[in-house]
């Protein structure tokens, strides 16, 4: 049974929601908390691309390329993933990312 956009939306929300939780227990210096942001930030990008079509362009337009390039990036950086990126995307982008999914659903 295909889930629905707004049932994969919430799934997405929830993932940055456990995000911020590992982010106030401490920094992305740690790398435990580093780990966990890079995997949530993932999950929640891989959910949004289960979402239709219509919904990621409805949504994000072009900027879902770079999205889904954050997420490849975590996804294969196997070994080493750079905490520069995942720093800037937590600081810059999250926000609007979050905003952007929950206003779809709202």
């Amino acid at each position: 049974m295909k889930r629905s956009d707004e049932e994969l939306v919430r799934d997405a929300l929830e993932h940055i929601a456990k995000l911020r939780r590992h982010l106030s227990r401490s920094s992305l210096d740690d790398e435990t908390v580093a780990d966990a942001v890079s995997l949530r930030l993932a999950a929640a990008i891989e959910s949004v691309s289960e979402t239709s079509d219509e919904f990621r362009k409805r949504t994000f337009g072009s900027d879902w390329k770079i999205i889904w390039a954050t997420r490849n990036r975590i996804a294969h950086g196997y070994a080493y993933i750079d905490l520069a990126i995942i720093r800037d995307t937590v600081e810059q982008d999250l926000l609007e990312f979050e905003r952007r999914l929950t206003d779809a659903i709202n």
